[in-house]
């Protein structure tokens, strides 16, 4: 199987835009639009999941149609499946939706047709949607500061796949990278010293993960084999959840070891929960009456156990994040 390439077309679902488990048998959580108390204790993994991770939202993209048919849905969800919300809604696509550090806000891509992709963010507590960067360019894969700051986010505005910082008080920006490559899908680390990015400037359409350095203004390879996309450092720092080829994948940083989730069907990363302890991810459904959905997949990193979180209308999810 030949690998995805860096382009917008094969990789739109990675975002990296150049041009613009098992409980016995799979457990499987009924989803649910009404609000619950408490978690639902019949499934273990979810019972006994700290406080942080548990009283959570895993915020995710789900895709109905193709074309100019698509339709996107961006919704948040508790991780046992109940309270499941709405968040936006569009006749085009929805991208790369992330939490601020203390959950109550999310930055998201939306783009309508025959538009480029504009970055919003989503206040939690008053259900405002506020319109962040609107340059002429495709904007994309924002990500918060810890101190909620700043937002780090891949834009093409200078014509490039470059990536930028923006202060949330007064808007203004800087642009921390300027090869003639492509450089996307920036994720900050937890102590704000540094973030994680995509960039194929060893080889066009072949992309590495790099680590830049906010104190020195460089950036270093991380050794990955191969394709890797859609870097996400756990909170701790010690670990690395990303795309490795086509499969969702976490790495421990000081030994270089990677365990392989999944090959999801879809081309997505492993994301960590906010405790470290989890990752989610959406796998592709086997066809059903001619249609293929996916659902979202709650994996424990220490046993390998997980269970399954259907999605809304049987749709395509994507881009799930699990925030406070």
């Amino acid at each position: 199987m030949s690998k995805p390439t860096i382009t917008m077309r094969a990789i739109r679902h990675t975002l990296i835009l150049t041009a613009g488990l098992v409980l016995a048998g799979c457990q499987s959580l009924p989803s649910s639009t009404t609000p619950m108390s408490a978690p639902m204790i019949s499934n273990p993994l979810t019972a006994t999941m700290p406080m942080i991770d548990r009283q959570g939202r895993i915020a995710y993209v789900e895709e109905q149609g193709a074309g100019s048919a698509k339709i996107s849905t961006l919704y948040s969800i508790r991780p046992d499946g109940s309270d499941r919300q709405m968040i936006d809604q569009l006749n085009g696509y929805i991208y790369a939706p992330a939490w601020s550090a203390d959950g109550k806000l999310l930055a998201y891509s939306k783009q309508a047709p025959r538009q480029h992709p504009k970055i919003y963010i989503y206040d939690s507590k008053s259900a405002a949607r506020n319109l962040i960067v609107n340059v002429n360019g495709g904007n994309l894969s924002a990500s918060f500061s810890p101190d909620g700051q700043k937002l780090l986010y891949s834009s093409t505005v200078s014509g490039n796949a470059d990536i930028y910082e923006m202060r949330l008080d007064n808007g203004s920006t800087r642009q921390l990278t300027t090869l003639p490559s492509t450089e996307v899908q920036p994720s900050y680390a937890s102590d704000g010293q540094s973030f994680v990015y995509v960039s194929d400037k060893t080889r066009a359409n072949n992309p590495r993960l790099y680590r830049y350095n906010f104190a020195t203004g460089q950036a270093t390879r991380i050794a990955t084999s191969g394709y890797a996309a859609s870097p996400q450092l756990s909170i701790d720092g010690q670990r690395l959840g990303y795309l490795n080829g086509r499969q969702a994948a976490v790495m421990t940083l000081a030994t270089g070891q990677v365990v392989n989730l999944a090959e999801t069907g879809l081309d997505e990363p492993a994301r960590f929960s906010p405790s470290g302890r989890y990752a989610i991810y959406p796998m592709q459904n086997s066809k059903i009456n001619g249609q293929v959905g996916s659902s979202l997949v709650i994996r424990s990193l220490a046993n390998g156990s997980s269970y399954t979180i259907s999605s809304k209308a049987g749709g395509i999810v994507r881009s799930p994040v699990w925030g406070r």
